[in-house]
């Protein structure tokens, strides 16, 4: 390996190590153990040098937000043995087989018509997938996801989650967000806080399903939504360093 790929893998591994810190620092804060959260790196246009590089690093837990994006990548490197893909992006219907086969967790199920689709596809390949619904706590019209910033909101998506908990490949984990941008992260905070409590209501009203996770936080605000209870945090630039223009 070079010494400019040796350069690469160190800046790396300082950010990525430098972020655990920080998920560290906000378990303690809060309480909690930092062994459930996970913390994910997104490698969205990232150029696959950067990807080997965080392998190289020693990091093994990837988010795609374009499924044929992450199949080529995965596709191209020698030896993907122990690396976890999920995919974090908005799924069309189209890209549905693809997030069924290669995959081990979707995080933005938005809508029963999509789950029906993605589950077909696990029967054909013979695969059970779990996934993660997303809800749209912010009622941003830019964002994907069940509305769910009023509780008086809620009733309206019951028959959709009881649809997807009908499904025979599909197994729900959990939930997750993208809440409204804010230059100060702490605006952030009831998003994480509406999102967590949803998760205790939906796993009190089905408790047949697994309802572990809450994949929420990224580079800007992720110390708040471990704080909130998160145990998936999705950093992309933070670790890999700008993408390329």
């Amino acid at each position: 390996m070079g010494s400019k790929n040796l350069e690469l893998v160190r800046d790396i591994q300082e950010r990525y190590e430098a972020a655990q810190e920080k998920v560290a620092e906000a378990a303690r804060r809060s309480g909690r153990n930092v062994d459930d959260v996970r913390l994910l790196v997104v490698t969205k246009k990232q150029p696959l040098p950067i990807l080997q590089a965080a392998l190289s690093a020693g990091i093994s837990l990837f988010g795609e937000n374009y499924p044929e994006e992450a199949v080529s990548k995965q596709q191209s490197l020698e030896d993907d043995s122990g690396v976890e893909w999920h995919m974090i992006g908005h799924v069309q219907s189209r890209k549905a087989s693809l997030v069924a086969e290669n995959f081990a967790l979707l995080h933005s199920l938005d809508s029963l018509k999509l789950a029906r689709r993605l589950d077909r596809f696990c029967a054909d390949a013979g695969e059970r997938l779990p996934v993660l619904l997303q809800f749209n706590v912010g009622d941003e019209e830019s964002k994907f996801g069940w509305k769910a910033a009023n509780k008086t909101d809620w009733n309206d998506f019951l028959p959709d989650v009881e649809g997807i908990l009908e499904l025979r490949n599909l197994e729900i984990k959990g939930l997750m967000t993208m809440p409204p941008f804010f230059l100060d992260a702490e605006g952030t905070r009831p998003y994480f806080q509406r999102l967590r409590v949803l998760r205790d209501y939906l796993g009190g009203r089905y408790p047949q399903a697994d309802w572990l996770h809450l994949s929420m936080g990224t580079s800007g605000d992720y110390h708040i939504a471990v704080e909130e209870g998160a145990t998936i945090v999705r950093l992309g630039q933070a670790v890999l360093g700008p993408r390329p223009s």
